[in-house]
């Protein structure tokens, strides 16, 4: 029997992705084209809709063509997104603006008006009332553009689904639906109460699905000879975690990018946070949801940015990683990166970054091992808060992204949030979620057979209980020196 192919389209804040897989779960090739950055005097970012609609098809016409698969093999689709981007747009699957990105804070006008009812939205939501969240965008985008109904609001997986259906299908799933700030947690549905405060029509959200279902069907704009089913529907954070198997309470990762987005399964209960974290659905499959607890840091892979480009200590990331193998070990320098203040578990955006603890003998390659560390240390305050919100004990920690290549810094993560480190050694965990669920739901691939490709580097805690109390010491020190 010939072999089977899964494409997942793995649509990103800077490109977009079209990422195949044979229906095993081996990697086969990918094609990426990026998108423009549209950034206005003001400072707010945008994302032009039908370029990144065209990027899709262009990337799937790619990825054959450079692999040489047959076309008329491929069995299914599966889709992972920015998350928090929102657009808008008309039945006939027209833009009616440009796409406002998750990181474009010009909503912020809009939440301010509604401190009194932030406990509320926090509490239905699981999220802290922020412009991030793409209900108050919605808001931005109603009140300027005014648009006459109907119209269609979503975030890049429902535009995608729309167009790549021919505007058949008006879609989101659980993962995507959790991140809007309109979704009610307890209930599992669209929230009157946030719509009506937001001012947003129920009519123009669209329909909220299991991850694995149906989305509809596509030919991607007519290369296909027939159409093939849309089978599997997460944001991007939350397809790494199923692509990692966190598909049990209490396993965790971390994907280290630019920022590091911590994930921990909390299983099929809420639990809000009372230590500055957010409360998520991880996804729904065949009729049940699972929760997560999710935060953010906003320095990771830029720290090491940072030490390359602005300081000029290093020529590229692996002398990071070089310099901090030879550096003093008794040295006790700590980097608090806040360059753009401190996001969870800690939520202080006035901060400024420390770097403290300097002696007369630091030099380069202490500095270049404080950057590094800083990483390991924030993301350890991250799970040390999911395991008090959650009353969970952490499993083990799974991560992917580039400076999970970086063993030393892996180590240093193993050893200072003690937990066992499953590093993966592919890289495209986001792509593998979808592509992996949806091979599943077409009934093509196999759990068991699809999830031992993935290939893992293992860390366990090797550092004494001394040393560590005092390394932990030292970066409480240095964040008092904030607070």
């Amino acid at each position: 029997m010939a072999m089977k192919y899964i494409i997942a389209i793995d649509q990103s804040t800077q490109a977009t992705k079209a990422v195949l897989f044979d229906e095993k779960g081996r990697f086969v090739g990918r094609s990426d084209l990026r998108h423009q950055q549209i950034i206005t005097e003001h400072g707010w970012v945008s994302h032009d809709l039908t370029e990144i609609y065209e990027n899709t098809l262009q990337s799937v016409r790619d990825v054959v063509d450079k692999t040489g698969i047959d076309a008329a093999s491929i069995a299914a689709v599966g889709i992972s997104n920015q998350r928090e981007t929102t657009a808008l747009w008309d039945k006939m699957g027209n833009p009616l603006a440009h796409a406002v990105v998750w990181q474009c804070a010009r909503a912020k006008e809009i939440t301010e008006r509604f401190q009194e009812e932030k406990e509320m939205v926090r509490e239905k939501t699981g999220l802290s009332l922020s412009p991030y969240y793409p209900a108050s965008k919605m808001a931005w985008l109603l009140t300027h553009l005014r648009p006459k109904e109907p119209f269609c609001l979503g975030t890049m997986d429902s535009w995608l689904i729309y167009k790549l259906t021919d505007g058949l299908s008006f879609y989101t799933d659980y993962s995507n639906a959790s991140r809007t700030q309109l979704f009610n947690l307890h209930t599992l549905c669209w929230d009157q109460e946030l719509c009506q405060l937001f001012g947003i029509p129920m009519t123009s959200l669209p329909e909220v699905m299991d991850s694995n279902s149906c989305f509809g069907y596509t030919d991607f704009g007519g290369f296909l000879n027939k159409k093939i089913p849309i089978h599997g529907v997460m944001g991007d954070s939350h397809s790494a975690l199923f692509g990692q198997k966190c598909h049990c309470k209490g396993m965790a990762k971390a994907t280290y990018g630019t920022g590091s987005s911590i994930m921990m399964n909390i299983g099929s209960t809420f639990a809000a946070s009372h230590a500055g974290l957010a409360t998520s659905l991880a996804w729904g499959i065949d009729g049940k949801v699972e929760f997560v607890l999710e935060g953010n840091i906003h320095y990771a892979g830029a720290v090491i940015s940072w030490l390359q480009n602005d300081l000029k200590l290093i020529s590229s990331a692996k002398e990071a990683e070089e310099l901090a193998a030879i550096s003093n070990p008794e040295d006790g320098t700590v980097l608090v990166p806040a360059f753009t203040g401190l996001s969870a578990p800690y939520w202080k955006e006035d901060a400024k970054a420390v770097l403290w603890g300097m002696s007369r003998t630091t030099g380069r390659a202490e500095i270049a091992k404080a950057a590094l560390d800083s990483i390991a240390f924030q993301v350890m305050d991250v799970l040390n808060a999911m395991e008090r919100d959650s009353a969970c004990s952490l499993k083990e920690l799974c991560v992917d992204g580039g400076p999970a290549k970086n063993s030393r810094l892996m180590q240093f993560q193993s050893d200072i949030a003690r937990q066992t480190l499953r590093a993966s050694r592919q890289e495209e965990l986001s792509a593998i979620g979808v592509a992996y669920l949806a091979g599943m739901a077409a009934g093509i691939s196999k759990e068991e057979e699809i999830f031992g490709q993935i290939e893992y580097d293992i860390y366990t805690p090797a550092m004494d209980s001394q040393t560590r109390i005092r390394r932990v010491n030292q970066w409480n020190e240095a964040l008092s020196k904030i607070f």
